[in-house]
């Protein structure tokens, strides 16, 4: 400690890292019970750290880093400048192994807190290249009173100018210095707000999706000159622009080009469109796609928040019918254009679906957001019957609290997998095979 700056410059010693990238480190205790929790990001566990407390809450605190008294010999030099600065990642000062064992211990602490839950099998970690992974990359855009391209700040909502970003593809990069040129030409069109970048398979093609607040005019010129400034742009759509949390879908104002991608992998073709959601490591999509949809067989299985179909394409080559459910309508038009005569293609909410279906599948596989299933949605799946359930998550809080449930109507775990969609990030993708058990 430093005098009397208790709260303000500390010495600290990081326990573990916690989801959401910080280092967890505590005050001394006293007589009244242990010390307060000190959140540190950029910190790595074993480390002994000089802090100041920036936030002050009352069951924890937050706290910038100053200093890294005692590294951890798995600390490394970012390879982005703009790492710390940005809020994308907050693992680049790790090395990409140690990043891996966090995750893996955040998941499982997470499991036997949350859930009460050991895992019975081993956690199988399928890692991926480090770098240049991202297919798709969204950047905030400010016009005046000087052109900026980036992403927020750390914990702000103040933009950073970026000028690269190597977690994204080398054709992304590329795009996003062609979009630097045109605005300090001052080429690009002032109405636009936001700009996401999705490329193909190949690296070669890119969709963009430009989000704009101007009139029908404005935007068909936007799509045009975007897609005069990019060159690898296969076609441009232009969506407006909201302050608003939209539940619905955004409002297309103007298309130059193509509306849409394939994306080629080795176990499938898909059509993509603008504003359809699509896996975004380019590395890992089979892998994903294989440990999900691997082993299973039979007469149907249900997949839900089925997107594009990433899974139901496959998934039509071991079952006779797949009931592939997907709320969003541009994704539902790729489902249907990617299905096989296997696929029915379900147009409505997995709630929705579930509330009036009468169908008993051999499996169910569910993709939800990061709010997980929930109960209404476990409630009318427990009146299925399935003997395998498939879940994929994105959210280690919502897994623990939906497997808790799950364990409780029969479900046991019978494979687990960390697939790492998401390196130098603190984001977590798992795969959780469940097996109903009877009574006997």
């Amino acid at each position: 400690m430093f005098g009397n700056s208790r709260l303000e410059r500390m010495q600290l010693s990081i326990e573990k890292l916690v989801y959401g990238g910080d280092g967890l480190a505590r005050l001394t205790g006293d007589e009244c019970g242990p010390g307060k929790t000190v959140f540190v990001p950029f910190a790595i566990d074993g480390e002994q750290v000089e802090a100041e407390i920036v936030e002050q809450k009352p069951g924890f605190s937050r706290a910038r880093l100053d200093r890294v008294l005692k590294a951890s010999p798995d600390r490394v030099d970012p390879s982005c400048p703009y790492f710390s600065k940005c809020g994308g990642c907050q693992y680049q000062h790790a090395t990409y192994a140690h990043q891996l064992r966090a995750k893996s211990a955040i998941l499982l602490e997470t499991l036997k807190r949350t859930a009460k839950i050991e895992l019975p099998c081993e956690l199988k970690i399928h890692s991926s290249p480090e770098w240049n992974y991202r297919n798709r990359t969204r950047l905030k855009v400010r016009a005046a009173p000087e052109f900026a391209l980036g992403y927020y700040k750390f914990r702000s909502h103040e933009l950073l100018p970026v000028e690269e970003c190597p977690i994204s593809s080398p054709l992304i990069n590329q795009a996003i210095g062609e979009i630097w040129r045109a605005g300090r030409d001052g080429n690009m069109p002032p109405e636009v707000r936001e700009i996401e970048l999705f490329a193909d398979h190949s690296d070669e093609r890119l969709l963009v999706e430009a989000y704009c607040q101007t009139t029908k005019t404005g935007a068909d010129k936007a799509a045009e000159t975007l897609g005069r400034i990019l060159s690898n742009a296969a076609g441009v759509t232009v969506f407006e622009s909201s302050s608003l949390n939209q539940i619905v879908e955004p409002k297309r104002l103007a298309s130059f080009g193509e509306s849409a991608l394939v994306y080629e992998t080795k176990l499938a073709r898909y059509r993509v469109s603008a504003g359809a959601f699509f896996q975004v490591n380019r590395f890992l999509i089979d892998e994903l796609v294989g440990t999900v949809t691997n082993g299973p067989s039979g007469k149907l299985a249900l997949d839900l928040y089925a997107g594009v179909g990433l899974f139901s394409t496959v998934l039509a080559r071991s079952f006779a019918q797949v009931i592939a459910v997907e709320a969003s309508q541009t994704s539902h038009a790729d489902l249907r254009e990617n299905a096989p005569p296997e696929v029915k293609a379900v147009l409505a909410t997995t709630e929705q679906y579930l509330n009036q279906a009468n169908v008993h599948p051999d499996l169910v596989v569910a993709d939800p957001p990061r709010g997980g299933l929930g109960e209404g949605v476990i409630h009318r799946l427990a009146g299925m019957n399935a003997p395998r359930l498939t879940y994929v998550s994105c959210d280690p809080s919502t897994l623990a609290r939906d497997l808790r449930q799950l364990a409780g109507l029969g479900y046991q775990i019978a494979e687990a997998h960390l697939v790492d969609l998401f390196p130098q990030t603190y984001h977590i993708e798992s795969v959780f095979h469940l097996a109903r058990q009877t009574a006997a």
